[in-house]
């Protein structure tokens, strides 16, 4: 009878241990899928998207993505006035995806004659506006199989989908939704929309405004009618989680006060609060790191004691 000796003995078992390893990751690598990672836009791309590519941008609007356990709502996100989903979400929309959500945007408020060839969004009433977003979560929803969406919203597209939630029947439909700056309880415009009252021509203002297809942007001032009909109900509805980021050095959605909401199931945050030296104003959110940390945070883990890293600020505009 051969007997093995014991170097020999070994190396079989190392060699045997070695190919079942081998033989066990083999379906585990064929199993996964790597996830696609979208390139993610700043400034430049933004102003290029408003100009070249309004009603697209990188990792949005993919109609065959399919939500997972880990993110079980479509991501419907909301561009705020005068801009389009093309400009708005070069940053987040990709940022999102890449964290597996399945990322939707649309174009809303383009009746005006300022529309400059369906680049320039949110000018017309916000209730229409809302009725857009209404058939826009529809078609989400039926293409996903989700249940519900979250929304993320920046200026008047954190506003207006309070009037999709309360108004239209959204509040079945919503999980979460993030508003950037929000116009809610209305804007002085730093002070301008005051001064034109007290010097009688903000009715000659609003006027124009109507004649021109225009009224998104008289919804939107602080004490319009518009504004005491959606607020007179209280901010919130039971069931849907509500986030506000809002930046001290905001000059178009003034106060910014203004936009936060009081309620169950609501977290008001202020940027400098979190980061003291940043200087991001209203517009400049749409590329702002700690804004886009708070997002993700938001829409994922939604840790209530989230501090974001104080770096990548965005424009002081």
């Amino acid at each position: 009878m051969n007997k093995t000796s014991a170097p020999a003995r070994l190396a079989a078992a190392l060699a045997l241990a070695a190919t079942a390893l081998t033989a066990a990751a083999v379906p585990a690598q064929a199993d996964e899928k790597p996830r696609k990672q979208y390139p993610v836009g700043g400034v430049a791309e933004g102003v290029s998207n408003f100009l070249l590519s309004p009603n697209a941008v990188t990792g949005v609007n993919d109609w065959n993505c399919k939500p997972d356990a880990d993110h079980p709502n479509p991501v419907v996100l909301v561009h705020g006035t005068g801009v389009n989903l093309g400009a708005n979400w070069v940053k987040m929309g990709p940022t999102l995806a890449n964290e597996g959500h399945c990322v939707y945007a649309f174009n809303y408020g383009m009746g005006s004659p300022f529309n400059f060839g369906g680049r320039v969004g949110g000018l017309t009433g916000v209730a229409k506006s809302a009725e857009t977003m209404s058939a826009f979560v529809d078609k989400v929803l039926a293409a996903t199989g989700a249940k519900k969406v979250d929304v993320l919203g920046h200026s008047q597209g954190g506003m207006m989908p309070n009037y999709y939630i309360k108004r239209l029947g959204g509040a079945k439909k919503v999980e979460r939704l993030v508003a950037l700056a929000p116009t809610n309880h209305g804007t002085t415009l730093s002070g301008l929309v005051n001064l034109g009252k007290a010097i009688g021509v903000l009715g000659i203002v609003n006027g124009a405004f109507d004649h021109l297809n225009l009224q998104g942007l008289k919804d939107q001032q602080e004490g319009s009618d518009f504004q005491k009909a959606l607020w007179a109900d209280g901010d919130t509805v039971p069931g849907v989680r509500y986030t506000v980021i809002a930046t001290k050095y905001d000059l178009i959605a003034s106060p910014y006060g203004n936009g936060f909401l009081k309620g169950d199931n609501v977290r008001n945050i202020v940027l400098q609060d979190q980061c003291p030296k940043n200087p991001v104003g209203h517009v400049g959110l749409f590329t702002d790191g700690p804004t886009t940390q708070n997002v993700v945070n938001a829409l994922g883990a939604d840790k209530p004691d989230f501090k974001p890293k104080c770096e990548g600020y965005g424009l002081p505009l």
